[in-house]
């Protein structure tokens, strides 16, 4: 991957994210209502704060260090720390 060409990235980010949209789905379909249940921590102040909080850190620092071509594994990466850190 090049510095400047974020291509890649965006890939990568959109094969793991479709994952995840493939679970919550399977998992929907056994227990219906889970999928609310599994990504309610973005609606509430908390996890929408800490979502944020973490993107803004994680941003600067990939910037800081490789550029934005690797952006959007921090966004990624933002998003998977939330999920764990809200406790849900």
């Amino acid at each position: 991957m090049t510095g400047e060409d974020p291509g890649p990235a965006l890939l990568g980010v959109t094969v793991v994210l479709a994952l995840l949209v493939i679970r919550t789905g399977a998992r929907e379909l056994r227990t219906p209502g889970s999928a609310r249940q599994e990504w309610t921590f973005l609606r509430d102040r908390r996890g929408l704060l800490t979502f944020l909080v973490t993107t803004s850190v994680l941003s600067a620092v990939t910037w800081t260090v490789s550029g934005p071509a690797h952006l959007p594994w921090a966004a990624l990466a933002a998003l998977l720390a939330t999920r764990v850190l809200s406790g849900r």
